[in-house]
């Protein structure tokens, strides 16, 4: 139950691909902690409905809205949409995402393109999109991936090239977008626990003789890194990448 005296109550936010996962998770903390929430989704309504469901069943607010982040034109409806029901936006968090692994002599222009669409060109122009409606005080948080510090996975490279490209945006993007008052940064996971990654899955063991830490890491703690971002506290910090993987990448 969020009250008044939450930390982000009053504040407005949108999380891309926010119905499983990760985003899922983010969407759950930033609502905990009493912001307005929408959410989009692709191909997983009833997972997103399931999460707006949670979420006022437990006194929040929250939205989903149905938009590919490989698409401009939806993800610009879907921003405008969600601040016109809200309000305004504080808040954007660009977790939406894709996972393209493949032969270096394998990989298609297709999925290549897939890749940088969703991974790049959506984050850059939801961005655009949400920035029009903040005020000064105003977040973004990009998702990206400790494989931007260090790729180790054969097949990886299409991958690791969309998540590096994040990270150079964000710093750029922050000389952009300081003098207006927001901020920009860049969270980047390691292996986290999801449905699509149990911790009990075929390449656990792999995994975890990688990190130092002994184990995955838990979605509610990438939340909790973007929930410091998304507050006030955060507000000198802008164009950093934090790397949260658990020593995988030292």
């Amino acid at each position: 139950m969020t009250s008044p005296n939450s930390p982000f109550s009053g504040k407005r936010a949108l999380v891309t691909g926010g119905s499983r996962g990760i985003g899922a998770a983010i969407v759950r903390r930033l609502a905990a902690d009493g912001a307005q929430v929408a959410l989009t989704y692709s191909a997983s309504p009833d997972a997103a409905a399931a999460v707006v469901r949670e979420i006022e069943a437990n006194g929040g607010s929250a939205l989903a809205i149905k938009a590919d982040s490989g698409d401009v034109a939806q993800l610009q409806v879907a921003v405008n949409k969600a601040a016109e029901q809200m309000g305004g936006l504080d808040i954007l968090v660009n977790n939406a995402g894709v996972m393209v692994f493949a032969p270096f002599d394998e990989m298609t222009a297709t999925d290549f393109d897939r890749a940088i669409n969703v991974n790049v060109r959506g984050m850059y122009f939801a961005a655009q999109a949400a920035a029009r409606h903040m005020q000064p005080g105003g977040r973004i948080i990009n998702i990206g991936s400790n494989t931007a510090v260090k790729s180790t996975v054969a097949g990886s490279s299409v991958y690791t090239l969309s998540k590096t490209a994040v990270a150079g945006m964000t710093r750029a993007l922050a000389h952009d977008l300081g003098p207006r008052g927001i901020t920009i940064n860049n969270v980047q996971p390691g292996p986290t626990v999801t449905d699509m990654n149990p911790a009990d899955g075929p390449r656990a063991a792999w995994i975890l003789a990688q990190l130092p830490v002994g184990r995955m890491g838990d979605a509610a703690e990438i939340a909790g890194l973007v929930s410091y971002l998304a507050g006030p506290q955060s507000g000198y910090m802008t164009g950093a990448s934090l790397t949260m993987d658990g020593g995988m990448s030292t």
